[in-house]
C-alpha cells in the first residue's frame, strides 16, 4: 500500500500529487480492464483525477488511497459508458461491477506482473517480439503485415496466439516464484 500519511510539513496539494502519481499506472490498468480501450481509460482517468482532486478533502490520510481512487474511477467509468457510447463493446453495469471488483483485488500484484512481462518479452526471439510490438503497440493491421512478409494473415494470428500463450505461461511462472 502506498503510504498515504502526509510527510512532515507536506501540504495537501503535494500529498495529493504524490498519491495520485504513485497510483496512476495501476488506476490506468484498472480502467483499461473495464473499458477495453487505452484511449478511453486515459480519458476517464483524466476526469477521475479532477473528481479526486475536488473530493480530496473527504480522503482520510493513512487509509488506502488506491482503494478510494479506484472507487471514484469505477463510477467515472460507468458514467463514461452511459454518456460516451464510443466503444463498440459496452458492458452492462453488472459486468462492469464484477470486473471492477476483481481488478481492485488484483491491483497490488500488478507491478510484479508488469516486471515479469518485461522480463518475458526480453526472452522472446526478435521476430516474435517485433510481431507483438507491431500488433499491440503500433496497432498495425495484421493483413498488411502478412502481405509485407509474404505470409497468410491466419499464420500471423496463429503466431500471435502462440506468443500470448508463451508470455502468459512465463508471467505465471515468474510471478509464482515471487509469491510467498
Amino acid at each position: 500500500m502506498i503510504d498515504s500519511l502526509p510527510a512532515p510539513d507536506e501540504d495537501p496539494h503535494a500529498l495529493f500529487v504524490r498519491l495520485l502519481s504513485a497510483s496512476h499506472r495501476r488506476l490506468l490498468g484498472y480502467l483499461c480492464s473495464m473499458l477495453g480501450r487505452r484511449e478511453d481509460a486515459e480519458d476517464v482517468l483524466q476526469r477521475a483525477s479532477v473528481t479526486l482532486w475536488r473530493r480530496f478533502d473527504t480522503f482520510q490520510p493513512g487509509t488506502d488511497f488506491l482503494a478510494w481512487a479506484s472507487t471514484v474511477c469505477f463510477y467515472e467509468a460507468k458514467n463514461f459508458q452511459r454518456v460516451a457510447a464510443r466503444s463498440k463493446v459496452v458492458f452492462s453495469d453488472a459486468l462492469l461491477e464484477v470486473l471492477a471488483h476483481e481488478r481492485v483485488a488484483d491491483l497490488p500484484a500488478q507491478d510484479s506482473r508488469i516486471d515479469a512481462l518485461h522480463d518475458c518479452l526480453g526472452r522472446l526471439d526478435d521476430p516474435g517480439r517485433k510481431l507483438l510490438e507491431a500488433a499491440y503497440l503500433d496497432r498495425s493491421n495484421i493483413g498488411l503485415i502478412a502481405a509485407q512478409l509474404g505470409r497468410a494473415p491466419q499464420t500471423l494470428y496463429n503466431k500471435l496466439n502462440t506468443l500470448r500463450r508463451l508470455l502468459a505461461e512465463c508471467i505465471e511462472q515468474r510471478t509464482s516464484e515471487v509469491r510467498p
